[in-house]
Formats: C-alpha cells, structure tokens, sequence
C-alpha cells in the first residue's frame, strides 16, 4: 500500500482533479489492499485459517477459525476488534463476505474467530436442561450453555486476545441454538460482549424459561454503549398459512410458540429501553429458518455499527469548508469512536487522510492540506510514509529544511534507502 500511495505522490494527482469524497473512497482503498492480498491465492475463496486449543472446561480439544482483515501488516501492530461466531464453520464465510463488502465505511476492520460446534452443539447452546420437548421425549445431552460460557470467557478469548491482533471490543454472532445462547450471554453475562446478533433464536426452549428471566433482568440491568439485533424468519407456522405476522401472538398453539417468543422478547426489550440497549429487531418474511442468516449477519453488523459510519462527507469534500470545520468534524469522530470503543483510534484511514492532503493542496488550500498530513502523523505515528507526504507538502511550497526533516524521520522509521536517496536529492535543491 506504501508504494501505491508513493505513485499517487509521484503523480501529483493531476490538477483539477475531481473526486466525490464519500465512504467510497475507502472502500476503494481497501479493495485495492484485498486485490493485493487475493493474487497470491491459488484458490478464489480462502475463509479462516484452522486453529484450536484444549478445554479443560469442557475437557476436549475445540477448533477455531481465525480470519484476518486484508489490510492486516504484522509491522504496523494495529489491534482489531473481534467477531466471534459460533456454528463458525457454517457462518464465517458469510461474515467474511459481509466484512469485505461493508468493512470500513459501514463497520470496522475486526477479526473473525469462527467457534466450532460441530460437535456437542445443542449440549453447549442450550440455557437449560429438559428431558421432554413438545411432549416428546428429549434425549440428547442439552443444557450445559453455563459450562460453555466459561470456556468461552476464561480460556478461548485469553487464547484469542494471546495470539492474535484484537482489542477487547467483541461481538457475538448466533442462529437458532446459537441465537439463544447469544441472548442468554446478553442477560447472564453483559460485560463479556458489547453487541450481539441473534437470529431466529431459539427462545422457546424449555418452555420459555429464558424469556421468563429477562423479565426482570432487563428491567434492572444497564446495557449502556450494547447492542442487539434480533431477526425473526417468516416460517412462523409450519402447518398453517393463515398464520401471519398480524396474528400469530393470538394464536396459543405449540406451532407458533418459536415466534411468539422471539416477538414476546423483542417487545420486552423496547418496554426496557431505558436500559441503554440499542436494540434492532427485523422480521424477514421472505425468508425461512435455514436461509434467514445470510441477510441477518449483513443488517445486523450494519445496524450494531451505525454510529461508526462516516458523517459529513459533503463538507469534507467541499472547497468551501472552513479548515476549523473541517477539524472539528474529524476531532468529534475521533470523540465518538472512543467513546464507543472504549479505547482510542484513527477517525479515519491514513490511505484517506494522505489523499485529503494531496487534494487539497491541487485545490490550492496548502492550510487544509498541511492539516491533513498533520493530522496523519498525529494518528499514524510509527508510519514513514506519513512524514514522508508531509515532505511532500514543505517541498512544494519551497521550505527544503523542512522537507529534509520529515524524509529523515521516515527513513529512521523504516530505513527504506529511497528515503535516504531523496534526502540526497533534497539536499541537492538548497
């Protein structure tokens, strides 16, 4: 990406150039660095690279799938948040798909961790134990969702956090059984995750027993800075096609019980509001329990990362736009991702703050662009190629000195020998 933006600089990006500065320009960026990534695989789709670690919780070896967000370079050690998934090896190419439309300008850079449960899946996921369901006899093992809590919490996220480039900002992804126990780690246990998407979950387990506890836990809990999106698929009777949307909470029979509790549920929730929850419910009537998930993972990561999207983006890209405008747009984005976050972060891309400057100083607004650079050194400190744009700038506006200081600084930086030579060039210029 370094060079990339070398040859943007080499260029001086024609005069007069033109360019609608929207969310777009990001994502070009980073299709641009995930074109880079996928010329070196043999195959056209790559997902999750196999990792596992040994429970002594649940005393058996779990696999993981870790997928790394495209732009990922070890050299810069940037942290991202965490996506863990479970059913992963059903669902992490469909976050993965997702991440490589949407990442950026509708939602973060994150990590993936894809959980496995192949293996014991309604035995971890489920909230309780029973030994009937609908009357029927019940006998695989169920209800341990307390026991894979603790493997999840004391030993995969420590092993994720150990080995692998995430912050503490995680999400919990689940369908069916999955969406259950992301609901049940939502009311149980909240400061674990900070959003969670649960589709069609599966709130009707033993009787309704978990519905019946939010009651008053979310009357009491506080879910400030959290997020829930909730889907519903539109299976909701499987025997009676006069069953819709509109009258299925007046229906009593077992049929409809799955989607009178996700319903039950939701409007618990916005009963509770004061809670702090942002909370998201979507009914998909076009879809049924096995397809529901695909349009759920897109909208729900859209809808737990509104706040992340980029705003005034026709300021930034006006010439009209006072320079003391244009700081406060981005100071307050900085505000608002830490808040959010809980942690500091770059407001925005140094790919976009890098083009800004080159813009602006095609535009003749040499104050706008030296912010811009300036701005790029403050997020990016440890990036040569950041004090190497802002040589750039002093160069065109004749101050040598300058430029020499900051090509310098790149080159202690990286010790790349093209910074070395264009001090050498620079000095030529005095």
């Amino acid at each position: 990406m370094e060079n990339k933006i070398r040859m943007i600089k080499n260029n001086k990006m024609t005069k007069g150039l033109k360019i609608v500065l929207t969310i777009g320009l990001i994502i070009f960026f980073q299709q641009f660095v995930k074109a880079q990534v996928n010329q070196n695989q043999r195959f056209l789709q790559k997902i999750g690279v196999l990792d596992s670690l040994y429970s002594q919780t649940l005393h058996e070896y779990r696999k993981i799938y870790i997928q790394l967000p495209a732009s990922y370079n070890p050299d810069k050690k940037q942290e991202y948040p965490v996506v863990y998934v479970l059913d992963g090896e059903v669902f992490l190419p469909t976050v993965s798909d997702v991440q490589n439309y949407y990442s950026g300008g509708f939602t973060p850079e994150m990590v993936l961790v894809g959980i496995s449960n192949g293996k014991n899946r309604t035995r971890d996921l489920t909230t309780s134990t029973i030994t009937t369901k609908y009357g029927i006899p019940f006998k695989e093992k169920n209800g341990e969702a307390d026991n894979f809590y603790k493997f999840i919490e004391n030993e995969l996220i420590p092993f994720v956090e150990n080995k692998y480039p995430v912050t503490h900002y995680r999400t919990l992804i689940g369908h069916s059984y999955g969406g259950l126990f992301t609901i049940y780690m939502l009311l149980k246990h909240p400061d674990v995750f900070s959003n969670y998407i649960a589709i069609d979950p599966s709130l009707d387990w033993d009787n309704q027993k978990l519905l019946k506890e939010a009651r008053g836990i979310l009357a009491t809990h506080r879910y400030k800075n959290k997020s829930l999106f909730m889907s519903l698929s539109g299976q909701l009777d499987m025997q009676n096609s006069q069953i819709t949307i509109d009258n299925v909470m007046q229906d009593t029979t077992d049929f409809t019980l799955f989607a009178r509790s996700n319903i039950a549920f939701s409007k618990l929730v916005k009963q509770n509001a004061k809670n702090g929850l942002t909370f998201e419910w979507k009914f998909y009537p076009g879809d049924i329990h096995g397809t529901i998930p695909f349009p759920s993972i897109k909208d729900g990561l859209i809808s737990l990362f509104k706040w992340y999207q980029m705003e005034n983006t026709d300021k930034i890209n006006s010439f009209d736009t006072p320079k003391e405008e244009l700081l406060s747009i981005i100071k307050h984005r900085e505000k608002k991702l830490k808040e959010h976050f809980g942690y500091s972060v770059p407001p925005y891309p140094e790919e976009l703050l890098n083009m800004l400057g080159y813009m602006n100083m095609d535009r003749q607004q040499p104050e706008k662009a030296k912010m811009y650079f300036e701005l790029a050194i403050e997020y990016y400190p440890e990036s040569a190629n950041a004090y190497d744009s802002m040589a750039d700038y002093y160069e065109r506006n004749g101050d040598i000195d300058s430029a020499i200081k900051y090509v310098t600084k790149a080159f202690k930086i990286s010790g790349d020998e093209s910074y070395k030579e264009r001090i050498e060039r620079l000095k030529g210029k005095k």
